[in-house]
């Protein structure tokens, strides 16, 4: 049996507290990640960001976020200029090693694709869905799906396999447990990369034209099925893809709010490994409601080898060094952060990565090929957020779409498996939650809005604004009196 290749993924979850990021700083947690237990850049970063700019800049839209979107695509790029050796074997230009292939966003919910060589990213999609109040962004999630070429050095195809992203933010608030379970109800059913009513309403013209006076209920029978698995095609499930979910998912480690008498985490215990951190984790609600089969169905996450990456109160810079940020040091990458934990809100893994794993069918086909995991890990602290940043590094075995497609014996195997259990069959087999119809219209009614809305929101912010609306309202004004006489 041939080796599968594989394709070196980085993925990196961030809340950024609505500022900008500190680049050199920024741009040195990230060598450093890259570093860990691999020699080489990977092939693929993608970048999911929360609270990635305030909600007005964020509802305006590019013109207002391409300053935060290149700040990331510069300290990604700094980072990886100092594999100078690995630039240089392989011919990569030193000073832009990565290229940001897309960078897309709902709100303050934002995702990020970056490859060494973009040729090798084909038939990208993006899509997006909200879930803050009525439907506003201010929660919400972003879909990319695309196909990776990967190619042998004479330039012929090794191999091509699917991948779909997605960037999440669920509600928060300890107490939220089954408002979180909830948005990924939303997202399963919503977060679709074709309008889910014309593919349903099309199949059902086909099967009107198709069926004749001895056939309407086995046409009307087919006509279902050929629904049903061209609406798991366009979810976050499709069968022939790899899938992988990151953001801030907000699953906390109680559903009531400390008190006074709370025992929190110790600060200089920095690995789970601790019998300290141990008893913390246990009581992660992502853990219990995804074993209980009420969230993220199907996916995996490493081992977790880190504390909690919220909530932080981060101390505030010595005098020394914030005199000299003012006269222009903003080079210097060596800001090491104090910080405590805020005694309001309960420690949490907020911040998470998960994946679906290589399923069985296809293993029986290729060999016992799975995700290898070469690192799952948080950033430390920047100043410049509440949270810290997580990272998973992967070997994902490029595997073709047939490969992952679950055979007819499939179902039947699976239902046969979790007969007994409270787990939903394997999303790849039969979706958690049905596909909602309406959700692509919905998103793209509320969507047109969202301009008028953040402009609306930065003018109401802004002494200055609100003088030069009202001024050249009253200029307005004053035309119209004069010419109307």
């Amino acid at each position: 049996m041939d080796p599968v290749p594989t394709l070196d993924v980085f993925i990196l979850t961030f809340n950024a507290a609505k500022h900008q990021i500190n680049v050199p700083v920024f741009a040195r947690h990230l060598y450093n990640a890259f570093s860990r237990n691999a020699s080489s850049l990977p092939e693929l970063v993608v970048i999911s960001l929360q609270e990635m700019a305030p909600l007005a800049q964020a509802l305006i839209g590019s013109y207002m976020l391409n300053p935060y979107f290149q700040r990331y695509e510069s300290a990604v790029n700094i980072a990886a200029a100092k594999f100078a050796a690995e630039l240089e074997r392989q011919g990569l230009p030193k000073d832009h090693p990565y290229t940001l292939v897309t960078a897309r966003n709902v709100g303050m919910t934002g995702i990020l694709l970056f490859a060494r060589d973009p040729n090798t990213v084909k038939h990208l999609q993006a899509t997006f869905i909200a879930f803050g109040a009525g439907d506003m962004p201010n929660k919400g999630a972003v879909g990319l799906r695309m196909h990776y070429n990967k190619r042998t050095t004479d330039g012929s195809l090794l191999a091509t396999t699917e991948l779909t992203f997605v960037s999440a933010h669920l509600a928060a608030m300890e107490w939220n447990l089954e408002k979180r379970n909830k948005n990924w109800e939303t997202i399963v059913s919503g977060l679709v990369f074709e309008n889910p009513k014309k593919i349903a309403e099309s199949r059902e013209a086909q099967s009107t034209l198709q069926s004749d006076d001895g056939s309407e209920a086995h046409q009307a029978l087919l006509s279902q099925d050929t629904t049903e698995k061209s609406l798991h095609d366009i979810s976050i499930y499709k069968p022939g893809a790899h899938l992988f979910v990151a953001g801030d998912l907000n699953y906390r480690i109680s559903k009531s709010s400390p008190t006074t008498d709370s025992v929190f985490p110790d600060t200089s215990f920095d690995t789970v490994d601790s019998n300290h951190l141990s008893p913390f984790l246990a009581r992660d609600q992502l853990i219990a409601e995804r074993d209980a089969g009420r969230t993220l169905h199907g996916l995996s996450e490493a081992e977790i080898q880190f504390p909690p990456t919220y909530k932080l109160v981060v101390s505030p810079k010595p005098k020394l060094h914030a005199e000299l940020d003012r006269i222009g040091d903003e080079e210097n990458d060596a800001d090491e952060v104090d910080w405590s934990w805020a005694l309001h809100r309960w420690p949490g893994w907020c911040d998470r990565i998960l994946y679906q794993e290589i399923p069985w069918w296809a293993r029986e086909t290729v060999g016992d090929k799975s995700m290898k995991i070469i690192d799952y890990n948080a950033l430390p602290p920047v100043r410049s957020s509440d949270h810290r940043a997580v990272f998973l590094r992967v070997e994902v075995p490029m595997l073709e779409h047939d490969c992952l497609i679950p055979p007819e014996s499939a179902l039947e195997s699976e239902l046969r498996t979790k007969r007994d259990s409270p787990l939903p069959v394997d999303p790849r087999i039969k979706l958690p939650f049905p596909i909602d119809l309406q959700s692509w219209e919905r998103r793209a009614s509320i969507q047109k809005w969202e301009p008028t809305i953040g402009w609306s929101m930065l003018i109401s912010q802004s002494k200055e604004a609100i003088a030069v609306f009202v001024t050249l309202l009253l200029v307005g004004l004053g035309t119209w009196w004069y010419r109307s006489w």
